[in-house]
Parts: C-alpha cells; structure tokens; sequence
C-alpha cells in the first residue's frame, strides 16, 4: 500500500501529547506508532498526561455539562493524570482526519486496523482498556506495574528494574528477530496467506497434527494465526515450512 506520509510526519502528529507521560512511556508510544506504521496502519495519540483539573473537566462531561459521558474517574483517580497512560485513534490516509472506528480495516488486510494497534500494544506490555469488564474504554492503553491508582495517589511507582523490563522489550521489538519484513518479504507473505486460505477450505482435518502443534504456536505467537484449529494437511504442511524458515521469528507480517 502506498504511503502518502512519511513515519516521521505521522509522529509529529503526537509530538505535542508527548510530552508529559512518563519517559518510558512515551518511548513505549513511540514505538507502538512505528510498529503500527510498518503495518500500514496510522495512529495519533490523543490524550497523554491530564491534569487533575482537566480530569474534572472531562468527568463533568455527561453530567453536569452538555455530553456523553466518556470516563468514570474524577481528578486523581485516572492513571492519565500521573503519565502511565495514553488514549489513541486512527489516523486516516488523508492525514487530517481521525476516526475511532474498531472496525474500519484501511490497510485492507482483512483485520481491522484497531485490533493490530491492541496487538502491538499488548506486545510492548500496555494494557488495553477495552479488556475492562466494566465501562470499556477503546481508546485507552496503559503501563501501571500491578500498582492501583490508589497506589499511585500514595506516591508508589513502578520500579527501575519494572522500567527496565520495559525498555528491554522495546529494544528488542526495536532490533533482531522482531525487525520488520521488507515490501518483498510481506508481498510474497501475503500471496502465501491467500494459498493457505484455499488449502484450508479445500480439505480440514479434524486436530492439529503432532508435527504441526509447535509451527502453529509460533504462528499464533507471532500474531499469524487467531486459531489452528479445523485446517487442512497442505494448511499445516505450510505452516510448519514457513515455521522452519525462520518467517514467524521476524515479526510484522500483517
């Protein structure tokens, strides 16, 4: 797919929010906007650091002022408000609009553009709001180390060894194995993808095969597979040949 702004014009787009989170925090970001950029997708953050007072502002909203109530802490009670926490959404191709849309798949790779941003978060170690059982928050991603926002209002905070923990996986998603595919690579990936497709509707087996459980793992691993199961003997077959090549130790193959 054509790009139309470079990774780095579609960073500056959050330079601003940038700001105030906690370092590692914003590296962290920094990184998800890359790794989501190297699969076609655009994100820009829209929420970072928020100030107690602005935290009552966006409480009031839905209650006492005109609109849709959007959060349910008051000032203090918000991880945003101590800088382990960002809000995202879609960046769209004209490079002006946002969209919050979960479903909308621009990058038409039969997965919607929201859930691949959820993947690589999760990867880097956020937590995903919309994982909350209750009042899910779409947007909201955030690091908080097992600490509770009363934890936080107390003066606790994540540890070095925590925050190193974190910069190590960065780097790691940053270099080595975790290194995206090239246009070549993700070009013949795909063709492979819809060939697989066609031998899996052509003929499914009942289990994964012994000889395939593990290259299926991998697949799923590396964000490749949602589910092994019900697949064909070629399906597998090929799974466990492109396992073996080393394609699902690379990362970003969506």
């Amino acid at each position: 797919m054509e790009k139309m702004l470079t990774l780095e014009q579609v960073k500056r787009k959050s330079e601003k929010r940038l700001f105030g989170p906690h370092p590692v925090i914003r590296q962290a970001t920094e990184c998800l906007i890359d790794r989501c950029y190297d699969r076609d997708v655009w994100i820009i953050i829209t929420q970072g650091l928020r100030t107690h007072a602005e935290q009552d502002a966006l409480y009031a909203q839905g209650r006492t002022k005109p609109g849709q109530v959007v959060t349910k802490a008051r000032g203090g009670y918000s991880i945003h408000n101590f800088g382990y926490a960002i809000d995202f959404a879609l960046l769209l191709r004209d490079g002006r609009t946002v969209s919050w849309d979960t479903l909308r798949d621009d990058d038409k790779d039969s997965l919607p553009d929201w859930s691949e941003v959820v993947e690589e978060a999760k990867r880097l170690g956020f937590e995903w709001g919309g994982d909350w059982r209750s009042f899910k928050d779409m947007p909201h991603i955030q690091m908080v180390f097992g600490l509770s926002t009363a934890d936080f209002r107390a003066g606790k905070r994540p540890t070095q060894a925590q925050l190193n923990t974190v910069l190590a996986k960065i780097n790691s998603l940053k270099t080595g194995d975790d290194e995206p595919m090239t246009a070549e690579e993700k070009a013949a990936f795909k063709a492979l993808q819809k060939r697989v497709i066609a031998l899996e509707a052509a003929n499914k087996l009942a289990k994964v095969p012994v000889w395939a459980e593990q290259a299926c793992i991998n697949a799923k691993a590396a964000g490749v597979l949602d589910t092994a199961n019900d697949g064909s003997y070629d399906f597998y077959r090929m799974v466990t040949m492109l396992d073996r090549a080393g394609v699902f130790k690379r990362g970003g193959v969506a």
